[in-house]
C-alpha cells in the first residue's frame, strides 16, 4: 500500500464525523479526577508518577504549572497520553454504541499490495480505524517508499504467515495469533510469505 493508500483510508474515518476540537480543561482538576477515579492517594499517584506527594499536590491545586517533564511522568504514571491529561471526558456521548460488521460485509478498498475490508463503517465519531486486510504483496519492491501516518497502529495476524517490516528495527516474521503495535508515523509495510494471500487486523488509532 502506498502512503497516499493509507491517507486515503484514514481520511475516510475522518471525514465521516471524528471531532477534533476540544474544550480547555483545568489541568488540577483533571489530574485529580484522574486520580479519585483510580481509588489512589496523593501518596500512591506520586509514587507511580515518580513524582514528590507536594509536587502533586500544588498540581491539584493550581499552585504549580508543571514542566513537560512532569507532564510525561504524570500521564505514564496514569498510563494515559499527555494530550489526555487536557482532553476532558465526553459527556454528551451517547453511551452503549456498537457497530457489528458481518464476514465479508464491510466496506472493501482495494490497492495493489492489500485488500481492505472496512470494519464499522457506520459507527462515526470513531477514535479506531479497524480494517481486515488481505496481504497482496509479496516484496518490499512492491510499495512506494514506507507507509507513515499519524498515530499508532495495532497489527495481528489472522491467517497465513506475514513479514513486518519496519524503518527501525529488524524485519519480523509473524503467523497467525502474532501481534504488533507501533508508532504510525514510523515507516512500515507488510508482505506475505505465505503460499497464499494472508489476512490480517488493523486497527489505527484516529486522534
Amino acid at each position: 500500500m502506498s502512503k497516499n493508500d493509507h491517507k486515503s483510508i484514514v481520511r475516510i474515518a475522518r471525514d465521516n464525523g471524528i471531532n477534533t476540537e476540544l474544550e480547555p480543561v483545568d489541568l488540577g482538576a483533571r489530574v485529580r479526577e484522574l486520580r479519585k477515579a483510580r481509588n489512589w492517594t496523593l501518596e500512591q499517584a506520586a509514587n507511580q508518577a515518580g513524582l514528590a506527594r507536594s509536587t502533586l499536590s500544588k498540581i491539584e491545586n493550581g499552585q504549580m504549572s508543571p514542566t513537560y517533564d512532569a507532564l510525561k511522568k504524570l500521564a505514564i504514571g496514569l498510563e494515559i497520553s499527555v494530550p489526555q491529561l487536557f482532553t476532558p471526558p465526553q459527556r454528551d456521548q451517547v453511551i452503549g454504541r456498537m457497530a457489528v460488521t458481518k464476514m465479508g460485509a464491510g466496506a472493501a478498498h482495494a490497492t495493489t499490495t492489500y485488500e481492505h475490508e472496512l470494519l464499522a463503517e457506520t459507527l462515526t465519531k470513531k477514535q479506531m480505524l479497524p480494517y481486515r486486510a488481505r496481504v497482496r504483496a509479496r516484496s518490499m519492491e512492491e510499495f512506494d517508499g514506507w507507509v507513515r501516518h499519524d498515530g499508532e497502529e495495532f497489527l495481528y495476524v489472522l491467517t497465513g504467515v506475514v513479514r513486518l517490516f519496519t524503518e527501525f528495527y529488524e524485519p519480523v516474521e509473524m503467523r497467525r495469533g502474532d501481534s504488533a503495535y507501533y508508532d504510525g508515523s514510523m515507516g512500515h509495510n507488510v508482505i506475505s510469505v505465505s503460499d497464499e494471500d494472508a489476512t490480517i487486523l488493523w486497527v489505527t488509532s484516529l486522534t
